[in-house]
């Protein structure tokens, strides 16, 4: 195989491929250097890359392999880690001046289930700063005029740009389902409590969640099962088995699965082309669609996500705004100084408006196996200057529910556009199985 057939290879079969002995590792590794060498130029997506030690990695795991030692899921498999994720073996510098040079003494917990299934970690990708919104570096490689969107910026560019087959980021909003949207990749937010945030940098322990980048619903399942678990080192893990998240994908559904559409207020906000991209998918599944319409409520939910956001943002980044509050972003800055305004009252009844909130909407997944919405309002945005609204996003994120976006529109200027699926919580294999199916539904149809 060339590099370019090599680099298309989906990680699931490169898993394969490597522990069957149809390819080696250090080919892998080495045409995903290759892929970096003719794209990164443009799409600037990765902020450290170590290429020796890399290499030295992918040697390792094909001699494991030869050993005839047991292997794990992704061994010899390349993945790539957003720059906020700790890492023993290469900086993690927060998108900040701030934490430039930062050198953690030990991998986060994420970093280590990734080596413990046999991963090799390529290199670290580009955050917005203290993964909030002013951007980084970072261009789309769909068209590099426009955002990748963020804060998983680098990630979800890598990944689109055929550099990596797999790549984590975080989400405090939506900064794993916009990028995967803006770039035209599957983005998979598991639920939270699904995979630890230990040596992650905390901004809102309400809403931080780790999710992955990927070509396909199986990679993205495979890579996400890898990491689900309970960890003592975040409190927030659940302490329950994880299916077989790969297989369940796969596995064909009992019953077709019932799609609600989920309208609301927001869809006035959201641009022609995504209207016409739903309607026409609404079509084609026909029966299989059940319309609601959460009208204000969609409103409220973002409202109250802003306030416990600011707040606890607030609180965890007081020591960097008060050391360095001059190498700051303005918009940091006034995030940090709204958020000091928030009341303990304010933030409590927030909390709990946000609970009464998830139970209203969880009773629509008593009718419908997941809820279909918009990735984001529109294609990517024109210019490097944002990354984009997270309007469609908040509502996974503040219920802490799995959601995947899955490439499946284009709009009018050629740029893919999500489609998201939201599962009720702690219901992430439901929510895979159904995205799987449509994919392959919609291929069908097109064949």
């Amino acid at each position: 195989m060339n590099r370019d057939e090599i680099t298309a290879l989906p990680a699931a079969e490169a898993a394969r491929a490597i522990a069957a002995g149809e390819l080696l590792s250090e080919e892998l590794v080495d045409a995903c250097l290759q892929a970096v060498d003719a794209r990164d130029a443009e799409v600037q997506a990765w902020q450290a890359l170590d290429r020796d030690h890399v290499l030295e990695q992918a040697r390792a795991c094909d001699e494991t392999r030869r050993s005839g030692r047991m292997l794990g899921a992704l061994h010899g498999v390349p993945v790539a880690l957003k720059d906020n994720i700790d890492t023993a073996d290469l900086p993690t510098e927060d998108g900040t001046v701030l934490h430039a040079g930062r050198r953690p003494v030990k991998d986060s917990t994420a970093a280590a289930r990734l080596r413990g299934a046999g991963a090799i970690i390529l290199g670290k990708t580009v955050t917005t700063e203290f993964a909030y919104f002013t951007p980084g570096k970072t261009r789309n490689p769909r068209d590099p005029g426009h955002t990748p969107g963020g804060s998983s910026s680098g990630s979800a560019a890598a990944v689109a740009a055929g550099m990596v087959p797999l790549a984590l980021g975080t989400q405090t909003n939506g900064s794993v389902i916009r990028p995967a949207s803006f770039c035209g990749v599957v983005g998979f937010k598991p639920s939270f409590g699904a995979i630890s945030r230990h040596g992650v940098l905390r901004t809102s322990r309400s809403l931080d969640q780790i999710g992955v980048f990927a070509r396909s619903v199986r990679d993205a399942a495979l890579v996400a099962q890898c990491l689900c678990g309970h960890d003592p080192e975040d409190a927030d893990t659940v302490a329950a088995s994880w299916q077989d998240l790969a297989s369940v994908a796969l596995s064909a559904p009992p019953l077709d699965p019932v799609f609600g559409l989920l309208r609301s207020r927001l869809w006035k906000q959201a641009a022609a082309d995504t209207l016409a991209g739903f309607d026409e998918l609404a079509d084609e599944l026909a029966k299989g669609v059940h319309p609601f319409d959460l009208g204000e409520v969609a409103l409220d939910v973002n409202a109250t996500l802003q306030t416990i956001m600011r707040a606890e943002m607030a609180f965890s980044l007081v020591g960097e705004y008060r050391r360095g509050k001059d190498r700051m972003s303005a918009r940091l800055v006034e995030l940090i100084e709204s958020g000091m305004q928030v009341s303990a009252v304010d933030y409590q009844q927030a909390r709990e408006h946000a609970v009464r909130l998830h139970a209203e909407v969880d009773t629509l997944f008593d009718t419908c196996d997941v809820l279909m919405l918009p990735a984001a309002i529109g294609t990517a945005p024109k210019g490097l200057e944002s990354t984009g609204d997270p309007l469609f996003c908040s509502m996974a994120t503040l219920f802490g529910l799995p959601a995947i976006s899955l490439p499946l529109l284009v709009g009018e200027n050629g740029l893919p556009i999500g489609v998201q699926l939201v599962g009720r919580r702690f219901d992430d294999g439901r929510l895979l199985r159904a995205a799987n199916w449509l994919v392959a539904r919609l291929a069908a149809s097109a064949a």
